[in-house]
């Protein structure tokens, strides 16, 4: 037991120091920092922390925080949305307390808590390294001549890092008794939902333990959280520990509760806590050491989620073996796992020498973020081919039987042109599309955060045994957009991005919801839940897909003609049935249906033969292939069917453009945008069959007679549609434009491709889109403002035989 202390809180009040906030580059820990001085003189803000494995930390300027690994359900602190985790700051997360001694009078310092405001005369600064690895609180106390600083980093082998640095710039020594801790420590392997719903039964089942040997903190569940009658042990704990201050010399307790924070205060001293049941985990150390003239301290806490015993087991070996070297060791991994993440940055042509830092370090956080979406490839253009293997067989399982010899023949790793050559001259048309589409991709992630939290993001890096996962996942706009920055750097893989982009679209020009390394997912219906809805965004389809094309073009000029013919492409079968146009017409709001008997079969087929399941099939029941020229024909046909003369593409599929702004315009809203790069579409689809291909080109035949009929109607209506065109003229265009594209649809929905092929002469085509080309570019001209800008957007008017168009 400590004796008591006589404890004063500063002296008397102060004048605020100036408190604008300013910014710079400063040099700490021998890296450059990007300094925020004065940080609390704004409104908190939000923000992350990077790492170069499967870390998540996102964090708020008033030190509230959420972390884990992979997921949500691997938290280290509880996983609340962006408003709860900043204002939790003096319950969740870091916690110091400091009773300083200077020349016998004991004065109570909380660095950070604004509940002795105006006490000290203090300033507080932020710091945050180049990639992001590193985020350090400052606060300077000048009355009390201290300066307290916290970081957290992050260690592939140890896990969260929070480090404590206490220095003494006064010219005489000072005494110093810390607690230094963390609060609000999850149990291992508590999901998303019960940290959320059910927390107070949570708290009920916590149970916190220290190893006193080592000072190891285990925070487990006495039991796994069910209703059901039987017994369910938690075999998993998450972990703290401490290495910088010496247990004998530094006079160390430890505390695994929030319990004595006020008797701390009282300078009463705090009894050793060893078990904690039935409330929330925390972990602090309390030591006493003196600091001399220019003098500091440091120490770590250390963190880990989801120990088993074997891993528990070996940390307690590692922290009897040698502690005075752990320190270091603690270090020199935060710097391996930075270089790490350095490498991968570096692949993607993230780093720049530049004279101007910030935008040096604004490129950096470009890349960084892209290829946190879109992922990075592991090796350059090999492949390993036991990954390969795998992905094949969760595609279409009978395919890696089918070609035994073909993959037993195959080296360990392979160059991916090898591969795509090797794949060709075996003649199986499922076979390519998977060998090109393959992507050894990883570090790509599913996107969301605490201001997102319907997003749930995943960062699937490792495997159960600790090796890397090659993966990638995300919506089609995250992946697609990162894709686009990621090809530049890596161009031998432009093929295969356009392939799974194509084999991803729909037959009636759209996409689904989201795109993974094992194929589509779509969104389900559900009533019970608000953010459960179904829809096509409609804008996505042509100019992800053209900066794509243009891209290849750039690199490899002539592959896309060669591939105009080769039917390697496939469709993405969606249960999604956009209704017919009266339909539309009559509500666009309420355009698209969701076919539980179609789901129902498609998922019932993937479990029988794989994630192909997901794709349109023939009569035969193979996957459907086609050409390149098909492909683009369909998306380009599929905007067609919607365009509203002098207005642009109507975005009438239950989502809008993709503008956050304009998001109201979903049924009623007509893109100007969405025309634009239609216009670019068709100007670079043009040039490639003009570049070359065959005399004729072979089309499906629904496709080629919805071709037929646009073509027939535009050709019809040139003379209205290039000049002034009324609101009746304008209506009668949209109703023959709009009935044939649900004629189409419908004879998909409930036919499917007949496997009949039409070909179509590559002249009518060209003469297709130069007539396409003429009527988009008058609309857009028809949107030229004043000011020589155009319209983005418009609403729709109908109104009985009338089509009018607003300007927004």
């Amino acid at each position: 037991m400590n004796a008591q202390k006589n404890v004063f809180i500063g002296s008397e009040p102060q004048q605020a120091i100036d408190a604008r906030a300013s910014g710079g580059y400063v040099t700490l820990l021998g890296e450059p920092f990007y300094c925020i001085r004065h940080y609390d003189a704004m409104p908190p803000f939000f923000m992350s922390l990077i790492s170069s494995s499967d870390h998540w930390l996102f964090i708020s300027t008033t030190g509230g925080l959420t972390a884990g690994r992979k997921n949500a359900d691997h938290a280290l602190f509880p996983y609340y949305t962006v408003d709860r985790v900043t204002e939790n700051h003096d319950n969740t997360g870091h916690k110091s307390l400091l009773l300083v001694t200077r020349q016998d009078r004991t004065t109570l310092w909380e660095p950070f808590c604004d509940r002795y405001r105006g006490v000290y005369r203090t300033e507080r600064n932020l710091y945050k390294n180049i990639p992001g690895t590193a985020l350090i609180f400052e606060e300077i106390n000048h009355d009390l001549a201290l300066v307290f600083r916290y970081g957290w980093r992050t260690s592939e082998a140890f896990g969260f890092v929070k480090t404590t640095w206490i220095t003494n710039p006064a010219p005489t020594t000072c005494t110093v008794e810390v607690l230094d801790g963390l609060q609000n420590i999850l149990p291992a392997y508590v999901t998303s939902q019960v940290q959320n719903e059910f927390s107070v039964l949570l708290d009920a089942y916590k149970r916190s333990e220290l190893d006193p040997a080592t000072g190891l903190g285990l925070f487990s569940l006495s039991s796994r959280l069910t209703d059901h009658a039987e017994p369910s042990e938690s075999l998993r704990a998450n972990t703290v520990w401490q290495v910088g201050l010496d247990a004998a010399q530094d006079h160390i307790t430890y505390l695994l509760s929030s319990q004595q924070l006020d008797t701390f205060r009282l300078g009463q001293g705090v009894q050793p806590e060893t078990d904690s049941r039935g409330r929330r985990g925390a972990y602090f150390v309390r030591a006493v050491f003196d600091l001399a003239p220019d003098a500091g301290r440091s120490w770590h806490l250390v963190c880990e989620v989801d120990q088993d015993s074997a891993a528990v087991a070996n940390l307690r070996r590692t922290l009897n073996s040698d502690p005075g070297t752990l320190y270091e060791q603690v270090e020199r991994d935060i710097a391996a796992s930075n270089h790490k993440l350095m490498t991968i940055i570096a692949s993607a042509d993230g780093l720049q020498t530049s004279r101007d830092g910030l935008s040096t370090a604004h490129h950096f956080a470009n890349v960084l973020f892209n290829v946190m979406r879109g992922g990075i490839f592991a090796d350059q253009y090999r492949i390993d081919t036991a990954d390969l293997r795998e992905f094949v067989e969760t595609h279409r399982r009978a395919l890696v039987h089918d070609h035994a010899d073909f993959f037993a023949a195959l080296p360990a790793m392979i160059n991916v042109n090898t591969l795509k050559e090797r794949a060709a001259a075996v003649g199986d048309a499922d076979l390519l599309r998977l060998c090109v589409t393959y992507l050894p991709l990883t570090f790509s992630r599913r996107h969301g955060d605490p201001s997102r939290p319907w997003n749930r993001f995943a960062i699937h890096i490792r495997k159960a045994d600790g090796s890397r996962q090659l993966n990638y996942e995300g919506n089609w706009r995250d992946i697609f957009q990162n894709w686009e920055t990621l090809a530049y750097a890596y161009p031998g893989f432009l093929e295969g991005m356009i392939g799974v982009f194509l084999n991803a679209t729909t037959v009636d020009g759209y996409n689904p919801y989201r795109v993974t390394r094992s194929g589509i997912e779509w969104e389900i219906p559900n009533p019970s839940h608000p953010w459960a809805n179904i829809g096509y965004w409609s804008d996505h389809q042509i100019i992800y897909l053209q900066k794509l094309l243009e891209a290849c073009t750039r690199f490899y000029p002539g592959t896309l003609e060669s591939l105009l013919t080769r039917p390697m492409f496939a469709y993405a079968n969606v249960p999604y049935r956009i209704k017919t146009y009266a339909e539309l017409v009559n509500d666009p709001y309420a355009s698209i249906e969701f076919d539980w008997d179609q789901h129902r079969q498609i998922e019932a087929l993937v479990q029988d033969t794989g994630t192909d399941g997901r794709l349109v099939m023939d009569a035969d029941g193979h996957v459907l292939h086609t050409t390149l020229a098909e492909k683009l024909l369909n998306l380009l046909l599929a905007k067609l069917v919607n365009f509203v003369p002098e207005g642009g593409i109507w975005m009438n599929t239950q989502r809008p453009e993709w503008n956050d702004a304009n998001n109201a315009l979903v049924g009623k809203g007509v893109s100007v945008v969405t025309l634009g790069y239609l216009r670019r579409f068709v100007v670079f689809y043009k040039t490639l069959f003009q570049n070359g291909g065959s005399d004729v080109l072979p089309m499906s035949a629904e496709i080629a007679t919805l071709f037929g009929s646009i073509r027939h109607i535009l050709t019809a209506y040139r003379a209205v549609l290039m000049g002034h065109i009324t609101d009746e003229q304008r209506k009668a265009v949209m109703d023959a434009l709009g009935q044939a594209g649900s004629v189409y649809r419908w004879t998909c929905y409930e036919h499917g491709f007949s496997g009949d092929v039409v070909h179509i002469a590559r002249a009518d085509l060209i003469a297709f889109l130069s007539l396409a080309e003429d009527i988009i570019a008058h609309t857009l001209r028809a949107n030229q403002r004043p000011d020589r800008l155009y319209h983005a957007y418009n609403v729709l008017r109908l109104d009985g035989e009338r089509a009018a168009i607003e300007h927004l």
